[in-house]
């Protein structure tokens, strides 16, 4: 989505960068890994760990296509 595509674009801390890129370059080959938790309340909502921050994404499993919606660090991702 515009506004993970907008939080990578802004982060400073390359290292931190390369992890969450790796992360969601996981997600294309297996869209549950082990650690990802369904967000209760959401039928397809499912948040992976990465250090401090948080990648919310949705499955689409007809379509097997995975949205990344939001990153962010955990103290605010879940504010909406």
């Amino acid at each position: 989505s515009r506004r993970a595509e907008n939080f990578l674009a802004g982060l400073r801390d390359a290292k931190l960068y390369s992890r969450l890129r790796a992360a969601i370059d996981d997600l294309r080959e297996n869209a549950r890994p082990s650690g990802c938790v369904k967000l209760a309340g959401e039928p397809d909502l499912y948040r992976i760990r990465v250090r401090d921050y948080r990648i919310i994404y949705q499955v689409n499993d007809p379509k097997l296509t995975v949205l990344v919606l939001s990153i962010g660090h955990r103290r605010e991702i879940y504010r909406r």
